[in-house]
């Protein structure tokens, strides 16, 4: 992951956790209000209480978990993680340019796509020239990889 991906993480991490107090005490609001057997609001304030803190643990152990990559040593010979990839579609003739990256940071919209997808994986490892088959759902795409660039 970039360096700056994580940071961004780190950021999503502190506004959830920022949302704990708020939950909290939307809870207590609920339970004032009576008999909880019967208290739909309490239900749902219980519900986002255990959403949220699904969403805190995972983005916790993805930081954890998370390696740094150093933008200055990465290679261009073979497509990698953190490349710039401008592939042709041998089905379509349209010229493509993805950025490899995790899949917390995957955007199409900026050109990022997630190397755990299976075209991200089927690029990984290859190189300029090689055209490579990926089966998506709507059938077998065809590539050719034109470069490969930081």
């Amino acid at each position: 992951m970039s360096a700056e991906g994580l940071e961004k993480l780190k950021v999503e991490l502190n506004q959830l956790i920022a949302e704990r107090p708020v939950i909290s005490r939307q809870i207590a609001e609920a339970r004032d209000k009576g008999d909880l057997s019967e208290n739909a609001e309490y239900d749902a304030a219980k519900e986002a209480q255990g959403i949220l803190e699904m969403k805190i643990a995972k983005m916790e152990d993805i930081i954890a978990t998370a390696r740094i990559i150093d933008e200055s040593k990465i290679n261009t010979t073979h497509v990698q993680m953190l490349n710039k990839v401008k592939i042709k579609n041998l089905n379509n003739q349209t010229e493509m340019e993805y950025t490899l990256v995790s899949e917390s940071e995957a955007n199409l919209k900026e050109g990022k796509l997630a190397a755990a997808t299976p075209i991200g994986k089927a690029l990984i490892g290859k190189q300029k020239g090689d055209v490579v088959e990926v089966k998506v759902p709507s059938g077998l795409l065809k590539f050719e990889i034109l470069n490969i660039s930081k």
